[in-house]
């Protein structure tokens, strides 16, 4: 619920919401960044919050769903209240990484105060999925789809670039990002990736049959995904390479 009184700084309570990232501000706050239902990602000083006996340091944990309110006009509001919900079991291991990683697609690309209902949902269900064991391939690639979709960079996964005409699941396809899928061969002079029509396929409608097909999904969503970040690393993805190595160094 959002209200504004006369005088007062503009105020919303009891909305849900997922805490993305917390760091430090001055010597006992912290800025949290928030991913809430119905307004978007926003930014809130947590006053006290980093004091030993504050009780939003139990509270403002990543993955869990909490009730906020907040207060304020600019940019950078300040925190009211929040409540833990619970009820949502924390994702542990390879599936912490991938949940790590959904929040940084959210932290660089949703702009702020740019409310989303649904991929606030696909967040969540996201979340849940992870923790409660789902493959996570597929829970990844259609969160990144619906996220792109959210954002107005939909993929037409279905027809061929520039016209009406369906990929074939037979075919191999240069897929450029601002243009779509193009038959090879093709010339062009757009960057893109050879995807072959059968993944594209497999991603338009949620399945995923075999492990070379989920490869070649990951490499076409990383490349889109990259197109719209810019130069804003991951450092999720860092971490995983990172572990990739070290793994790598110990059966060798």
């Amino acid at each position: 619920m959002t209200r504004t009184v006369a005088g007062e700084a503009r105020r919303v309570d009891d909305e849900p919401a997922f805490v993305l990232h917390t760091h430090p501000y001055r010597e006992t706050s912290a800025i949290v960044e928030a991913f809430t239902e119905h307004h978007g990602r926003v930014a809130l000083v947590a006053r006290g919050a980093k004091r030993a006996h504050s009780e939003l340091r139990g509270t403002l944990q990543a993955f869990q769903p909490v009730i906020l309110a907040w207060a304020g006009a600019r940019e950078l509001k300040t925190l009211v209240r929040a409540e833990w919900q619970g009820g949502m079991p924390l994702p542990t291991g390879d599936a912490l990484l991938c949940a790590f990683y959904v929040n940084e697609l959210l932290l660089k690309l949703v702009p702020r105060e740019d409310p989303h209902p649904a991929l606030f949902a696909a967040y969540r269900d996201t979340l849940a999925a992870l923790a409660g064991g789902d493959a996570q391939a597929p829970r990844l690639r259609r969160f990144e789809l619906t996220l792109l979709a959210e954002l107005g960079y939909a993929l037409d996964l279905v027809h061929e670039a520039g016209g009406t005409t369906s990929i074939d699941p037979a075919a191999r396809y240069h897929f450029a990002v601002e243009r779509g899928a193009l038959r090879l061969p093709t010339r062009i002079d757009t960057p893109g990736i050879v995807v072959h029509g059968a993944t594209l396929r497999a991603l338009a409608e949620g399945r995923f049959a075999g492990a070379a097909t989920l490869g070649e999904a990951k490499r076409l969503m990383r490349a889109v995904l990259d197109h719209y970040l810019e130069s804003r690393r991951l450092a999720s993805r860092r971490i995983v390479q990172d572990l990739q190595a070290l793994e790598g160094e110990e059966e060798s």
